[in-house]
């Protein structure tokens, strides 16, 4: 039965493993939600910079409106997964040289500006079966530890501003991220979020079957999640505002009435340019010249799935 649900998998089109995909974070989300983990949370929440003056009105006002927020670079600076690499890493969970070909597919994206189809797919082979069988607890709580601080040092304080103007507004504010959703779910707690869409790995009894279901949240299949969580919470996408840094998220800012550009790389501002899209950039001038391409969004959330699988299998054996 595992083989032929495999198989079926591998069969699916790419929109159908997005839209998998989509469907499973947007259940996993609305689950979150009626337990109150988006309400409850752990820790201090993160101190809340005050909003800037041109951020003073809300682009959303509506009753069945919303706001979706990419996490990399749009909300922190960097990548969430990466984070929780070096966290595990100063932990003592893994060594160097566990991490050396994930590190050097990373370099690989920031030079070239492109993900390689075959690192990708080799380093997400990799994580999946490391995690396969691996207690979903145990890495919940490594990112519970490990994030705690992080939020709140990392957290671009305009985008910050920008989520807080919303929750004011009373709106209902997502995170919308490629990164596990063990992590997103901490990430929106700690700012304060209604909640997160993130990447689903497959579970069996609070275990890892070391599948995801259908693929990453990244590109399409962030924009599947969108639309599943808004039929689900009634929400009218005309009357939503999102929020990313990169091109990657066209199909997602392309759903709603109010696209917003965020520390854009260079083919999302170029494409905001022609379509009238409001661009922010919490960058400084230095800063954003150099950063001519996104966070490894799809790559780094496979290679920070990659370390963490590999400390938990250290840390249990």
């Amino acid at each position: 039965m595992a083989a032929l649900r495999r198989l079926t998998q591998a069969r699916r089109s790419s929109s159908e493993r997005a839209a998998l995909a989509g469907e499973a974070a947007a259940q996993a989300a609305e689950r979150a939600l009626r337990e109150g983990a988006a309400a409850e949370g752990t820790g201090t929440p993160a101190e809340q910079p005050p909003a800037e003056p041109q951020s003073a009105t809300p682009p959303v006002d509506h009753p069945q409106g919303a706001a979706f927020f990419d996490c990399d670079n749009t909300i922190l600076q960097g990548a969430a997964v990466f984070y929780l690499g070096v966290g595990l890493y100063r932990r003592h969970f893994f060594s160097r040289r566990d991490v050396a070909k994930f590190a050097w597919q990373q370099a690989w994206f920031r030079l070239f500006g492109a993900e390689d189809p075959g690192h990708i797919a080799d380093a997400q082979h990799t994580a999946l079966s490391l995690v396969a069988g691996k207690r979903t607890a145990d890495l919940e709580a490594i990112c519970e530890e490990i994030f705690e601080d992080i939020v709140a040092a990392k957290v671009w304080p305009g985008t910050r501003a920008l989520v807080q103007m919303h929750l004011d507004a009373g709106q209902r504010v997502w995170l919308v991220t490629a990164a596990p959703q063990e992590v997103a779910r901490i990430i929106a707690r700690r700012l304060g979020m209604t909640g997160a869409l993130g990447t689903v790995a497959e579970e069996v009894g609070g275990h890892y079957t070391g599948r995801l279901v259908g693929e990453m949240l990244h590109g399409p299949a962030k924009a599947a999640a969108v639309r599943a969580l808004a039929r689900r919470e009634q929400l009218d996408l005309g009357h939503c505002a999102a929020y990313s840094d990169s091109a990657n998220d066209i199909p997602m800012l392309s759903l709603v009435g109010h696209p917003f550009v965020v520390n854009p790389d260079a083919r999302l501002r170029k494409h905001a340019r022609a379509h009238g899209w409001r661009v922010r950039d919490f960058r400084t001038g230095r800063k954003a010249a150099r950063i001519g391409v996104p966070a490894a969004v799809g790559l780094g959330a496979v290679a920070g799935a990659t370390v963490a699988t590999v400390a938990l299998r250290r840390k249990r054996d």
